[in-house]
This record gives C-alpha cells, sequence and structure tokens, in this order.
C-alpha cells in the first residue's frame, strides 16, 4: 500500500504579493526576502520621499493658484501669440504625477510595515526621475517668469494653516505604527536612539507649529469689518465676454457694486473699452483686417473698430469653461458682442447709479491724441452725466489737471506707498494686486483713513481672508459667485483655536506613546529564525533555476535526517512566514522522494 506524505503547503497570500509585485515585480514568494534593504534602495526611497514632497508642494501650490488661471493663460498667450487654457493640462499632469509617487511611497512604507527588502522596480525608477526632473523644471520656471506668484502661497496658509496643522498631526501619528515597528525590531541601541530622536524632533517642530501660524480670521466676530465691495472686473467676464456691454450689465444684474474697465482712445479720438495691446486674442481682427493685425488697438479708427465681432472668441476659447451654463439667448447675444465705446458704459452706470473703476491704457507715442488722451476722456464722462462720486480715477498723469476738472473723483493710486505721502497727494485709495499687500499694511492704511481695492480676487476663500484683513474692496471675475458668500468661510476666536490645537497635540503625543508601548510589546521579544528563509533571503538575487533547486534540496536533505516519517511535515518561519507562494505542493510518496534524492 503506497502512502502520501504532504511535504508542505503554502497559503495564498494575495496582499502580499500585490505589494511585492507592483513595487518590484516580486510576484513569486521566492524571489521575496526579509534581508536588510541595500544601501542603493535605501538611496531610491530617499529620492522617492523627496519626490513626494516636491510633487505635493507643487500640487499644493498650483491647486491654490486656481484663482490666477485666466491670467496665468494671459501671461502665456504674451508670449506664444496663442490663446489656450494652459491651466488645466497642467493641473490634470500634477495630479497624476503626485498620485503615482503617493502610491509608491505608500507601498514603500508597506514594505517597511512587514520587514520585506524593498527593491524599486527600473520602470518606477525611471518615472520616479522623469518626475522629479519635470517637478523641478516647473518649480524653476515659474520662479523665473511669474515670481510674484508665490506670495499665494503664504496668503493661503493664512486660510488653511490651521487645518493643515491638524492634518499633519494626524499623519504623524498613523506613522508612529511603522516607526516603532522599527524601533522594537532594532537590534543595535544606537539606531533606536537615532530614530527616535529623529522622529520625535518632527513630532515636536509639528506641535509647536501653531505658535507661528497668523491668520486673520483667527479673531472675534465682533472685529470682523463690513463686508468688501465687489467691482466686475471688465464687467463679468465669467458670464459674457470682457469689457462688452453684455459683460456690464450681466454685473450689474448680479448685484455687483461696481464696475472696473480698461480705457484705450481710438486713431479718430473715441474712447472706447480694451485690454491688451492688440485685437487678437478678443476679436475677429485676423480676419476683417488681416494685414493690420498686429497693429496696436488705439491705431484704428472707431469706424473698423466697431466693424468688429468682439464676442465669437468666448464662445470659442471658453476661457472660464462657463459657457455651458448659459442659456441659448445668452450664448447667442454673446457671440454677438461688439467693441464698447466708453460712453455706453457710463451711460449704464448712471442708469443703474453703479461705480466705475477706470484704468487708462497707455497709447503709442505716435497717436495723434497720446497727449490729449486725458482731456477727450475726462470730457466723455462730464458728457456722460455721471455723478463724479461715482467714479474712481487711477491714471497718475496730470492728476492735478484732474482735480481741477473733477474734483469729486474718487483718487485712488496704483503705486504702493507711505501712507503720510499718498494723503500729501490727496489719494485716499490704493489699487493693488492683492498679493502686493500684507494684512499688516491694509490694516495699517485703514487707521490711517485710506482704503484698499485689491484685484483680482475670483476664490470664496481669497475673498474671506481679504475681508477678515479688513480690505474695502475686490475687483472680481466673479463677481457673482463672491456676492454668494453672506461671511467668511471659517472665523474662530483665538481662545478656541488654542483649545483645538492643544487638544489634537495633546490626544496626538498619548496616542504615539501607546503605540510604542504596544508595538514594543508585540515585536520586541521576536527573535525566531527559519533556515529555509535565511537560505531564500541569501538566494534572491540568482536565476530561477537555481533558487528552485536550492529549495528542492533543502527539503530533501531534511527528510534525509529522519523526518521522513507518517507524520505530516511542515516548515515554519517567524510570525507564520508571510513569504508564501501563491503554489501548492502537493503530497509526494516518500519512496519517491528517495529514489530521486539519489538519482
Amino acid at each position: 500500500m503506497v502512502r502520501h506524505q504532504p511535504l508542505q503547503y503554502y497559503e495564498p497570500q494575495l496582499c502580499l504579493s500585490c505589494l511585492t509585485g507592483i513595487y518590484g515585480c516580486r510576484w513569486k514568494r521566492y524571489q521575496r526576502s526579509h534581508d536588510d534593504t541595500t544601501k542603493w534602495e535605501c538611496l531610491w526611497f530617499l529620492i522617492l520621499s523627496l519626490t513626494f514632497f516636491l510633487t505635493l508642494s507643487w500640487f499644493y501650490f498650483w491647486w491654490e493658484v486656481h484663482n490666477d488661471y485666466d491670467e496665468f493663460n494671459w501671461f502665456v498667450y504674451n508670449r506664444t501669440g496663442y490663446w489656450s487654457d494652459w491651466s488645466i493640462p497642467v493641473l490634470v499632469t500634477t495630479a497624476a504625477g503626485f498620485t503615482y509617487i503617493a502610491f509608491l511611497l505608500v507601498l514603500a512604507l508597506c514594505h517597511i510595515t512587514v520587514g520585506q527588502q524593498m527593491n524599486l522596480h527600473w520602470l518606477h525608477k525611471i518615472g520616479v526621475t522623469a518626475i522629479l526632473v519635470a517637478t523641478v523644471v516647473a518649480i524653476i520656471s515659474i520662479d523665473q517668469l511669474w515670481k510674484e506668484e508665490w506670495n499665494i502661497l503664504f496668503i493661503s496658509f493664512q486660510a488653511t494653516a490651521p487645518f493643515l496643522h491638524v492634518g499633519g498631526v494626524v499623519a504623524i501619528t498613523l506613522l508612529a505604527w511603522l516607526v516603532a515597528g522599527q524601533f522594537a525590531r532594532a537590534e543595535r541601541a544606537s539606531f533606536q536612539v537615532v530614530l527616535c530622536i529623529a522622529y520625535l524632533s518632527v513630532v515636536l517642530a509639528l506641535y509647536l507649529v501653531p505658535l507661528t501660524i497668523s491668520s486673520p480670521c483667527i479673531m472675534l466676530k465682533k472685529d470682523l469689518g463690513s463686508r468688501p465691495a465687489i467691482f466686475g472686473h471688465r464687467g463679468a467676464p465669467m458670464m459674457a465676454p470682457e469689457n462688452t456691454l453684455m459683460s456690464f450689465q450681466k454685473a450689474i444684474e448680479n448685484k455687483a457694486d461696481g464696475v472696473q474697465t480698461d480705457v484705450s482712445l481710438s486713431h479718430d479720438g473715441v474712447p472706447f473699452l480694451m485690454h491688451d495691446n492688440l485685437l487678437r486674442r478678443t476679436t475677429n481682427v485676423d480676419e476683417k483686417f488681416s494685414e493690420r493685425a498686429s497693429v496696436h488697438s488705439s491705431m484704428f479708427n472707431w469706424t473698423d473698430l466697431e466693424q468688429l465681432n468682439a464676442g465669437e472668441w468666448f464662445t470659442t476659447n471658453d476661457p472660464f469653461w462657463t459657457v455651458h451654463s448659459l442659456s441659448a439667448s445668452d450664448s447667442a447675444k454673446a457671440e454677438n458682442q461688439s467693441v464698447c465705446r466708453l460712453d455706453d458704459l457710463l451711460s449704464l452706470a448712471k442708469a443703474s447709479n453703479t461705480s466705475v473703476i477706470l484704468s487708462l491704457q497707455e497709447l503709442p507715442v505716435e497717436h495723434p491724441y497720446n497727449n490729449n488722451f486725458i482731456n477727450i476722456t475726462l470730457e466723455t464722462i462730464m458728457n456722460s452725466g455721471i455723478l463724479q462720486h461715482m467714479v474712481v480715477w487711477l491714471h497718475d498723469k496730470d492728476r492735478q489737471l484732474v482735480r481741477q476738472i473733477s474734483p469729486d473723483f474718487q483718487q485712488a493710486s496704483e503705486s504702493k506707498r507711505e501712507a503720510s505721502a499718498l494723503i500729501a497727494d490727496g489719494i485716499f485709495s490704493l489699487y493693488l494686486r492683492y498679493s502686493q499687500i500684507n494684512v499688516k499694511e491694509v490694516r495699517e492704511y485703514t487707521s490711517r483713513n485710506l482704503s484698499t481695492i485689491l484685484y483680482t480676487v475670483n476664490e470664496p476663500w481669497l475673498y474671506s481672508v481679504l475681508w477678515c484683513a479688513g480690505v474695502k474692496s475686490v475687483t472680481s471675475d466673479a463677481s457673482h459667485i463672491l456676492k454668494q458668500v453672506p461671511s467668511p468661510i471659517w472665523l474662530m476666536p483665538p481662545d478656541e483655536y488654542n483649545l483645538m490645537w492643544i487638544t489634537s497635540d495633546v490626544i496626538s503625543f498619548t496616542l504615539i506613546v501607546g503605540i510604542f508601548i504596544l508595538q514594543k510589546y508585540r515585536l520586541g521579544s521576536i527573535r525566531t529564525y527559519n533556515p529555509e528563509q535565511i537560505m531564500l533571503s541569501a538566494a534572491v538575487q540568482r536565476s530561477s533555476k537555481d533558487v528552485n533547486i536550492m529549495k528542492e534540496k533543502l527539503i530533501f536533505a531534511e527528510i534525509s535526517d529522519g523526518l521522513g516519517n507518517a507524520e505530516e511535515l511542515s516548515l515554519y518561519s517567524e510570525n507564520g512566514y508571510d513569504g508564501c507562494s501563491n503554489e501548492a505542493i502537493t503530497p509526494l510518496d516518500l519512496q519517491d522522494v528517495r529514489i530521486r534524492m539519489r538519482d
């Protein structure tokens, strides 16, 4: 009678196979190892970690810069001559790269947690290198070409820092499980000391971060100032083509407190509204006057300008991804807009009692009315009948002349100066980019009865921060959205905030201490080794054929030493030996085994 004895049965461990397979293409049991990770692979882990933090920072930056996507597109347009929404492809690419790097980092941390040797596959190494290089190039490019945009990071921290701190505390607390496991498994006391000091230093620094956080929204509700007035930047450019009559009508319909526009002067002396020096982006000048498409917009006569279509580009390019939200009638109306005259806007503003911010564009030196631009513009304003105090005048040139002709204009400056110098010049408003001024300066100007008008504010979180800071007015492409913001997104009394971060720190520290104690209890006394595991770990770098031969010799060697009895044979590894293959060894006849050994 033939008796079959099961030599060994390996339970499938799909999770471990996927973990090592995806990270290093080690799908088979004999390819895995519990040996220490090589120095080369440790270096790649550091590179992966560095890439993660760089891509995380870049992703955060590009997400927060959403307020200025249109400005970025216009910036690129000026250098390429081609209009497209470049911001969305950058955002999608950044999100994809960050997700990939974060996934690899999670796999690497899982390797450390289960005690597996890390061996990043060469394809992943190429991917990590490519993303690292692309991120560094993107950061350097922004620093060289759009350096002032970095300021949005510091402004965004005023809105997000309290919550980022809590998120960081949660992350560092979860990381304690991995660190405590390494601490408990370590055999060298020096390594334990270094690991503990490094981890606790990071924890302590994170706990004390709130001492450096300064947000204008950490304040008592009774100290909150009045809601900043909202001016439609070039009208309502998300709902209609910018600087067209329809755009200003939409801004007024959505209860904007005023509108802002850019004034230029045609070659025959008619003030009209246009932001760009060229007409190519916002009109069909390439179709109507192709030979003059590169000529300054002010060098066209009004009879030529009024022939241009100033709305078709809006529905074609969809600069704010909002055209789909327009009704059929609004979409048709937008497509048929023409270049707007200044007196048409002033008539609309007078009828609706709406304030107007006027920014005068520079004319070419050869323009026939270059020296009379201000006089012609003032004459147009006075003839419109609009109340003078409803006009905000920004142009610095010939300001004394402007005061003589229109003494009730609101005089505002686009130059940031000392409060005393502005007051001496009779200026009581500042018109600046939101990143050019900080909270302290806003409050200082306010204390001297100087109001601030900041551009261009499109995001509710940014509007909320500026509201808490005490800003009096903003211009916005999204006036219809900001009008729906009833109060700052968040407002927290200082005592409540202190209680929040101290409580989160105490809870985190308690959990970290508990995790270290638990991990030391679980893993501190484990010092068992398995002969097969040791031999297979040493053979990980060998060919598959050599490894299979080694496994077979090892098993047969144990049988020849007297283990070939009638009982079921099995091999054990420490902690249940998690390095199992998805394959099973079926029972073999003992006699057949011995014959194979003799062969």
